[in-house]
């Protein structure tokens, strides 16, 4: 019976043999064993099946009118036709506001502004578009949208200042779908210290305020993620220290790749992995890797400002056009890509002498995350139309282009899927998992 076996082994291999080889197909190949065309192929596919995320994309509410909205095709770097043409599955859209001073009049504003940009998110997904995006507030719904064929909204909460003082309006701002929350921005707020401390060695709180704890606490009880991606080291430390719950850094690097104030250090990026969170590796030229882009801009500007001249037309900073009143800013800003379109043709020699910041730039730190603290703690995000954006990444239209890079590099699906959202999702579950046990112990009056 053996020798039986033994020789309809035999014939097998013979059969397979004769019609193929060894039998290997394409998905079993090594990258480096695939043509570019097979490899793209791969990454398509596997693009196709893996649910994107992006968890940091910026808004202007001009752009969710009646007359001008996300349907069409904006100069937005985020909009439903670039996430359609890039396949980006879910953005996080983000009611960010600029750090004021820390009072009555500034928190007031704070809110008026955090308002508008809830209110922006909800008119797109209930009343502009409701048949290609909806807003999700959980996995679950994640997933059940994306069935639907349609594209997912999330909301991220970008600066607590416009809590104010009024600790109810966490669950306000959780009502109205924020699942993430960072306690500060770029400036020291009312809860907590900004990195922005680092220039100056001058800090508010030594930290997390008392108020700033409160918020930790109502965010754990309620099932917001918090984000330390602009908060101080100190803030960081104290909020793992104070939060039953794991974090995120909603758009932030590898500081070791590029030494910034907004990225993680290692020692940061550990006590991420201990926590249990995810880092969202964001897409921004500076902090993907400083050098390059310092020089890459010089480059440019030099461009700018010859093109400028022929034109008359005098170049101010971001902050001088947008202190400009409105009509003016928008007449600078219509200037502006006028000069943009006039220099395009002559980027190439600007690249040429000092290339920008790129896709490989950028995986090149999730892979300096993974190979530190591990594929279940690093994430993916751009900072899209708040200064995020590089080359191959410039906009949601080419989001494929990161899961290629991933793909040549040898990150398997499953990692693709986990990097993608599962790592973020996962922790989203968890948050929202241990808000339901903190409102039973409540209600029983258990403790632990």
């Amino acid at each position: 019976m053996k020798n039986y076996f033994a020789l309809a082994t035999l014939v097998l291999v013979i059969l397979v043999s004769a019609c193929g080889g060894s039998g290997q197909t394409e998905k079993d190949k090594e990258p480096a064993e695939l043509t570019e065309e097979e490899l793209i192929q791969k990454a398509q596919e596997i693009h196709d099946r893996v649910i994107t995320l992006d968890t940091h994309c910026d808004i202007n509410t001009d752009n969710f009118t009646e007359d001008t909205n996300y349907t069409q095709n904006l100069e937005t770097q985020v909009n439903l036709p670039k996430m359609e043409e890039g396949g980006l599955d879910v953005a996080w859209f983000i009611v960010y506001t600029g750090q004021g001073e820390n009072n009555e009049e500034g928190f007031a504003a704070a809110y008026e502004n955090a308002m508008d940009k809830f209110d922006a998110i909800h008119r797109l997904c209930e009343e502009i578009a409701p048949d290609r995006i909806g807003l999700a507030t959980s996995s679950k719904e994640v997933k059940e949208i994306i069935e639907s064929g349609r594209k997912v909204a999330m909301i991220g909460i970008e600066n607590g200042y416009p809590i104010g003082i009024d600790i109810a309006n966490v669950k306000k701002f959780f009502d109205l779908g924020g699942r993430y929350i960072s306690l500060s921005h770029n400036r020291h707020s009312q809860l907590s210290d900004s990195h922005t401390g680092e220039s100056d060695s001058v800090w508010l709180h030594n930290g997390v305020s008392d108020l700033g704890k409160e918020v930790i606490r109502e965010s754990n009880k309620w099932g917001i993620m918090l984000d330390i991606s602009h908060p101080s080291k100190e803030s960081m430390r104290q909020t793992i220290e104070l939060t039953e719950a794991p974090i995120i850094a909603s758009h932030s690097s590898a500081r070791a790749l590029s030494d910034h104030s907004r990225n993680l250090d290692d020692e940061q990026l550990g006590w991420i992995k201990e926590n249990g969170g995810v880092v969202q590796t964001v897409a921004l030229g500076t902090y993907v890797h400083r050098e390059k882009q310092s020089a890459h801009q010089e480059r440019r500007q030099k461009l700018y400002e010859e093109i400028a001249k022929e034109m008359g037309f005098e170049l101010l900073s971001r902050r001088e056009a947008w202190q400009l009143e409105d009509e003016a800013r928008e007449s600078y800003i219509t200037q502006y890509r006028e000069l943009q379109e006039k220099a395009e043709p002559r980027m190439e020699e600007v690249n040429a002498e000092a290339p920008p910041v790129n896709v490989s730039d950028f995986v090149d730190h999730i892979d300096y995350m993974v190979n530190l603290i591990g594929i279940d703690h690093v994430g993916i995000s751009s900072d899209f139309d708040g200064g995020g954006g590089i080359e191959g990444w410039s906009d949601a239209s080419e989001t494929f282009n990161v899961t290629l890079e991933l793909v040549r590099r040898g990150y398997t699906e499953e990692e693709i899927s986990k990097i993608w959202s599962g790592n973020l999702l996962r922790v989203l579950d968890e948050v929202q998992g241990k808000a339901t046990e903190i409102q039973s112990r409540d209600t029983t009056g258990e403790t632990d």
